[in-house]
């Protein structure tokens, strides 16, 4: 005991540094759906203001009454009604008439059809740009503590599926004897405890992870009403439905099950089967129907391979840890046999190729193309995944050898005890394994006869004792009897029956040690233990980056948002009949929060006076303030340059100049200089025809 305990301990350990360091890195859930286009669009000046503001999204998305927003200058909702549907992926809302020149401010917070929220905002101005008191930041739709423990909930729910699927599978198809051994019947109803526990949470903070992400909201009757109308909701729902008749199984398996005998498990082990793989794929389609693999390309396959794979990993994570409560927990008396090792090594290995063919697949359909491996956090994300699931199969092949030599040992063991007794090595000899283990198991048992037969006749002395000096004394030992009695101590006849259940109470924890020894000395399983704790360990890891995985906007997903951004701009500045000029590039400081794109709007590209206006958005398109911009041309054909240009900062990633002189036409490098931080600092430049 004194080196399981520390062995777990380090586990559970590792278990809650992993999901602390990822869930608290991770900040708030990417955004699955991203804003391709409006109306007006980001920064653009009109002379009459508009009816309506639409946008239009890269895929569906579910709104209510607040998911758009429209802002006055001094902050004011100027917005009429519910958002609407305009068309396909279009939503928009009306807004009041009359409304007056400056700069309105859109903030939006949708729930996209894989069931994340996403949020932004944008500006535009009617007549002239002007101060503006709204402030609506960096949209953090998912973050905050709501969303932090929201992530945490689907970490310990996809833990207590794989424990709950993977344990009873484990049971089931490779240790059936396990039905009757109470550590294993401790783990799979703890996952079961814990895949409720965390649907129940996850409904309740549904309504606040999508909406306002405040903890007061958490329990608001109102927007649990919400959800429960909601694809994700109906998802929640059926899978507690499911979960009742998993708590079913589990009372068969455990129960009725565990008291047939060996011809009538038969039957029942078949029936038992089917109605578990039902039951398991239920609950993995109640992930599958709500997130990645219910939209994008190609759903109706997706989600039936989503279901494989998260089978797959069940069995083969979930078997690994009961794998790992069999030797660590299993009674001594009990232990989990080679036979069952070798079995479920047989499964492990079907479930690697599963997963490897529902990966591939899976990564093909959320990346799209080799570059968004290294250019999106998805991609990023997923070769971390791969990292470890190789780290994972490396150490699995490891376990594989001792398993094998497990076997070995299991099989000669058998042909030793058959050897007759002339045969046997001469005293001089040295002892083989097999006959050392043989003879302490001898001397434990005439060790156990010896102490049971001493604490019989302490029994029958106490009696004796106490019925009077009447009753004979017992033979062989009436000497230790007497010597006893004859001490003088009056009141050692009412000691003794509580005498004799203390060491009937240490013999018994000795017979346990013993035994527990006894299995522990066998190096094969030593060496099993060891390797399977390693595994254990690096699959905790896994599955954290998996659950992160889950949450994060898929690479194809990002470059279809960015291309489509990119020719709506395009489209955009080629089609205005002002001739303005919109120029996008990427920048990277090399600092926190160092990566982006600025882009600079200059109306209408003209010799003489232009309006500028400079924006700052994070790679997901996300408008952010930074300590400096600072903008600059030079015409290089004539020597002109640089003209600086210093714009005043208007709204969350927006500033503007007006004014901006451009003395003859040609073709000018436009420099943008972008600080960071204190000392993060780049500077990206473009060419464009101006005038």
């Amino acid at each position: 005991m004194r080196t399981i305990t520390p062995r777990l301990r380090t586990l559970v350990l590792l278990f809650l540094a992993v999901t602390g360091a990822l869930l608290a890195g991770a900040g708030p859930a990417s955004a699955h759906a991203a804003l391709t286009g409006s109306d007006p669009s980001q920064g653009v000046v009109v002379t009459k203001a508009p009816d309506q503001v639409s946008l239009t999204f890269s895929e569906n998305v579910s709104m209510n009454d607040n998911s758009i927003r429209v802002l006055d200058p001094q902050g004011k909702r100027v917005d009429l009604a519910k958002p609407d549907n305009l068309s396909g992926t279009t939503y928009g809302v009306q807004l009041k008439s009359g409304l007056g020149k400056g700069t309105y401010t859109v903030a939006w917070q949708v729930v996209s059809a894989d069931s994340h929220p996403v949020a932004g905002a944008f500006t535009f101005s009617v007549g002239a740009p002007s101060k503006t008191v709204a402030s609506v930041g960096d949209q953090e739709a998912g973050g905050g503590v709501v969303g932090w423990l929201y992530g945490f909930g689907r970490y310990m729910s996809y833990a207590g599926y794989i424990v709950l699927v993977g344990g009873a599978a484990f049971v089931l198809a490779c240790w059936q004897r396990g039905s009757g051994v109470r550590a294993m019947q401790r783990l799979v109803v703890g996952g079961w405890l814990t895949l409720t526990a965390a649907t129940l949470w996850l409904l309740l903070l549904r309504g606040s992870y999508t909406t306002s992400g405040s903890v007061g909201d958490i329990f608001d009757l109102n927007l649990l009403g919400q959800v429960l109308q909601t694809k994700t909701g109906a998802a929640l729902v059926s899978r507690l439905l499911l979960l009742a008749a998993a708590a079913l199984f589990i009372a068969v398996l455990f129960g009725a099950y565990d008291k047939r005998e060996e011809e009538e498990k038969r039957d029942l082990t078949f029936g038992l089967a089917i109605g578990g793989t039902v039951v398991a794929a239920g609950l993995a389609a109640s992930w599958a129907m709500a997130e990645h693999a219910s939209t994008g390309l190609q759903p109706g396959i997706a989600m039936p391979v989503d279901v494989i794979h998260l089978l797959a990993v069940a069995a083969w994570l979930g078997g690994l840890t009961a794998l790992l409560v069999a030797l660590y927990r299993a009674p001594a008396d009990a232990p989990v046999d080679s036979a069952a090792v070798q079995r479920f090594s047989r499964v492990a290995f079907g479930s690697v190729l599963a997963l490897v063919a529902t990966g591939i697949y899976q990564s093909w359909r959320q990346l799209g193309s080799w570059s968004a491996f290294t250019d999106t956090a998805y991609g990023e994300l997923l070769l971390v995944k791969i990292g470890l699931v190789a780290l994972l199969v490396g150490i699995a092949s490891i376990s594989r050898r001792w398993t094998g030599r497990l076997a070995e040992a299991a099989v000669t063991e058998p042909e030793t005890k058959t050897e007759p007794e002339t045969k046997a090595e001469p005293e001089t000899a040295p002892k083989t394994k097999t006959e050392t283990v043989e003879e302490t198991q001898e001397e434990a048992a005439r060790e156990k006869e010896t102490v049971k037969a001493s604490v019989a006749t302490k029994e029958a002395s106490v009696k004796a004792a106490g019925s009077g000096a009447g009753v004979p004394a017992v033979s062989g030992v009436s000497a230790a009897s007497g010597s006893s009695g004859s001490s003088g101590k009056a009141g050692s006849a009412d000691d003794d029956p509580e005498r004799a259940a203390q060491l009937a109470r240490q013999q018994s924890a000795m017979d346990t040690a013993r035994q527990k020894r006894l299995r522990d000395a066998d190096p094969h399983r030593f060496g099993l233990r060891r390797s399977v704790l390693a595994e254990a360990g690096v699959a905790v890891a896994l599955l954290a980056v998996t659950t992160v995985l889950t949450q994060t906007e898929p690479g194809r997903t990002e470059q279809d948002a960015k291309a489509a951004t990119a020719a709506a701009s395009s489209s955009s500045s080629s089609s205005s009949s002002s001739g303005a000029l919109t120029l996008d590039m990427s920048f990277d400081t090399g600092g926190k929060d160092g990566k982006g794109v600025v882009r600079v709007d200059l109306d209408p590209a003209t010799v003489g006076s232009n309006e500028m206006h400079v924006y700052v958005q994070r790679p997901n398109g996300r408008a952010f303030d930074i300590p400096e911009v600072k903008v600059a041309f030079t015409l290089d054909a004539k020597k002109l340059g640089p003209i600086p240009v210093n714009p005043d900062h208007v709204t969350t990633g927006h500033w503007a100049a007006n004014g901006v002189q451009i003395p003859i036409a040609g073709d000018w490098k436009v420099s943008v200089t972008v600080r960071t931080s204190d000392i993060d600092q780049v500077t990206v430049s473009k060419n464009a025809q101006i005038g």
